[in-house]
């Protein structure tokens, strides 16, 4: 396993799900890891277990996050939520709070963390962003708006951050065994007018030639190399992890 002793990473959303399990992969390479969400007990007991600290945090207050330096070497932008909903009954706030977690709390936090990178000459920052980063889906206009967006932020971080010894990369996952996922099968199968059990083979797994959810411990594996020293040529590039899905 590559060493990321003296190295600090800040993983958002690090209280479950991928965050979690890329907290966990960081702090087992050596890195002294912030485990930053807005549930502040689960944040602080990931923390406790991974020797790490917790930062509690709520990055859709976007008006708290404009002039804050943040002092990292591996940023994971991972926090994000999902509601579904046709265009048409689509609630413009919920719409807007998407936006502001997943694409502006993002861009903030990037520009909170290059300055010190750009001073260290050294810095990752890792986006995970979703195979609807690339390719759409119904009644997630939010969602994918907010995923497309994140791949272009971080392209502009890599072109800017090259000369710098920044690198800034996405991940974009397949539908991944987590919380975001189980909580929208519900909705899924409404929307799609079959029952919740129909929901994973022909919503979930439809377009994927791999017939099986994402772990969350094969994203944090993908991020812990990009973060690594063999990773230092891939930057403004986007990493599928979905089974096949935009292969079509």
């Amino acid at each position: 396993m590559t060493s990321f002793q003296g190295r600090r990473a800040l993983i958002t959303g690090g209280a479950s799900g991928i965050g979690a399990a890329c907290a966990r992969a960081f702090a087992a390479g050596g890195a002294h890891v912030t485990v930053a969400d807005i549930d502040g007990d689960a944040a602080a007991r990931v923390a406790a277990e991974i020797g790490g600290e917790s930062w509690r945090v709520d990055l859709a207050d976007t008006g708290a996050l404009a002039e804050r330096r943040l002092d990292t070497d591996i940023l994971v932008n991972n926090a994000g939520i999902q509601h579904v909903s046709p265009i048409e009954e689509f609630d413009p706030a919920r719409f807007s709070l998407i936006l502001r977690l997943m694409l502006e709390a993002p861009f903030l936090l990037i520009r909170a963390a290059l300055p010190g990178m750009y001073e260290r000459g050294f810095g990752r920052v890792i986006n995970l962003s979703s195979v609807h980063g690339l390719r759409a889906s119904k009644y997630k206009a939010a969602y994918v708006s907010a995923k497309h967006g994140l791949e272009g932020l971080s392209k502009v971080t890599a072109l800017e951050g090259g000369e710098h010894g920044v690198t800034s990369n996405c991940i974009d996952p397949g539908y991944v065994r987590s919380p975001l996922v189980e909580k929208q099968i519900a909705d899924q199968a409404r929307l799609n007018g079959i029952g919740e059990d129909e929901v994973l083979a022909r919503v979930l797994l439809a377009e994927s030639a791999v017939k099986r959810l994402v772990e969350p411990e094969e994203v944090a594996s993908l991020a812990l190399w990009l973060a690594g020293p063999d990773a230092g040529m891939v930057t403004g590039a986007s990493y599928t992890m979905d089974g096949g899905w935009s292969a079509r």
